[in-house]
């Protein structure tokens, strides 16, 4: 029995995330082979998010390999409280603490992208609007009522919800259009949504860091095998030469 509550305690939040999302998502066009992208994804997430996230899963290091980032610069310029390049990239946020902050301890982003899938983020990171009820000033169209602040309201400002007056049925009605910013943001829409691409590709990589590598191999294997069926298909026909 024990082992049974123990399984379904860990099948039912994946249920919940299968559930999916009850707006429509944006598609992000992630690129894993543009390091460019990828870097200025980790140091966003390491100017932005690490201090409440953690990616308890991955290393310094490995990042830098990955990501092409020489281990010196990364140690200047994305680790900010005196890790070292072998640490795995946690945070100092007791768990008590956040709970009492946030509602809920924040949760580690290492499987984040393959729980939720990239859609799901780049929408989610572009979704924060205004909304002067919630604890934070900020509500969020994909995940309703969520316990977080718009930590990259400086880079886009603070969205608010728009309408329009438009004729329904012979009714005038006030439709919902979309989201809107104040314009006082560092970051253009666009630049704002390509920042936010980078994020999520980050994460994505982060989420499974040795894909690229498996494509790298699975070219090889698949060259292997292309060369190994006409070797075997010449010496069937070597063999069966003789028997006709």
């Amino acid at each position: 029995m024990k082992k049974l509550l123990i399984a379904l305690a860990t099948l039912i939040p994946s249920l919940v995330f299968a559930a999916g999302p009850t707006v429509p998502l944006d598609e992000a066009e992630v690129d894993l082979h543009d390091k460019a992208s990828l870097q200025r994804g980790a140091q966003l997430f390491m100017n932005y998010c690490l201090g409440c996230h953690s990616l308890e899963y991955a290393r310094y290091n490995r990042m830098f390999e990955d990501l092409g980032i020489p281990e010196e610069v990364g140690q200047k310029n994305l680790q900010f409280t005196g890790e070292k390049p072998g640490d795995l990239i946690t945070i100092n946020m007791s768990p008590d603490k956040a709970g009492a902050w946030f509602g809920n301890p924040p949760p580690d982003l290492t499987n984040v992208a393959r729980v939720r899938g990239p859609d799901w983020i780049y929408t989610y990171l572009r979704a924060f609007y205004r909304d002067d009820s919630r604890p934070f000033g900020v509500n969020n169209t994909v995940f309703p009522n969520v316990g977080m602040p718009h930590v990259l309201q400086e880079l886009q400002g603070l969205p608010e919800k728009t309408y329009e007056e438009r004729r329904i049925d012979g009714e005038m009605q006030k439709v919902y259009v979309g989201l809107k910013t104040d314009g006082k943001g560092r970051l253009t829409e666009s630049e704002y949504d390509q920042a936010m691409l980078d994020l999520t590709s980050f994460l994505v990589y982060m989420g499974e860091p040795m894909k690229l590598e498996q494509r790298r191999m699975g070219w090889f294997v698949f060259g292997f095998l292309l060369v190994f069926t006409i070797l075997a298909w010449l010496l069937k026909r070597e063999f069966w030469k003789d028997l006709k």
